[in-house]
């Protein structure tokens, strides 16, 4: 492997995803990068477990969400395992998936009927937080090596950090998208009924907690109701 060469496409990948304007969009382009940027990799996608549930974030390929889903549905596998973080491990290679895997002795076969030689994968960990795990695919026992390895873990390193950053702008987005509909609502609400601020925001809480529903989901039904005519 040309490591300068790679760090050159490193840096490329870094700058890409740092101008990513929705937290998919970000994980589409991690998902994408591996096919492109490591060698025998044919498929490629970020698995996170979600109330003991195998969900698929993003994919590279047929095989990726068949995979996860297997996985999902059997309880175990290399992905799985790295999402959870079992073990405290953060990262696994499997060299040839035509040998036996005594870890995961119901998956291994399954992969194999999928066509999946050899697989390696990266939990995305930044900031104290999980991510999921970046997986990686080829149908040749053999495919990844030291090399892809270490290539593997350096790109999930910058992965990580992209998504803790788009997460971060994300949740702001949210949070200001949530406060101006709550603040509209609220001014909708004063207008009609007459009531003062603290009134309209008692009125916004009591509906929330009465049928259960969040509070910006209120906000957005009052704004989307139209008025009564008299």
């Amino acid at each position: 492997m040309d490591w300068r060469e790679f760090a050159e496409a490193m840096a490329a990948l870094s700058r890409r995803l740092l101008a990513q304007d929705a937290l998919q969009d970000t994980l589409d382009q991690i998902a994408s990068a591996p096919v492109e940027l490591v060698e025998g990799c044919e498929a490629a996608g970020i698995l996170a477990v979600r109330k003991g549930r195998a969900v698929t974030l993003a994919a590279r390929g047929d095989v990726v969400a068949e995979s996860d889903r297997v996985q999902g549905e059997l309880g175990e596998g290399p992905c799985f395992d790295a999402a959870r973080r079992v073990n405290g491990d953060r990262t696994f290679r499997i060299a040839d998936l035509t040998q036996p895997q005594p870890d995961w002795p119901k998956y291994a076969p399954a992969a194999r009927d999928l066509g999946i030689g050899s697989m390696m994968g990266f939990l995305l960990y930044a900031d104290g937080q999980d991510f999921g795990a970046l997986n990686f695919y080829s149908s040749r026992p053999g495919a990844f090596t030291r090399d892809s390895e270490t290539a593997g873990w350096l790109l999930a390193s910058h992965a990580a950090v992209a998504l803790a950053s788009a997460r971060t702008v994300d949740q702001l987005e949210h949070a200001l998208e949530t406060r101006h509909a709550i603040g509209e609502a609220m001014g909708i609400l004063r207008e009609r009924h007459r009531l003062s601020e603290d009134d309209a925001f008692a009125v916004l809480r009591r509906i929330s907690q009465h049928h259960n529903i969040k509070l910006r989901d209120v906000a957005q039904n009052i704004r989307s109701t139209p008025r009564k005519q008299p």
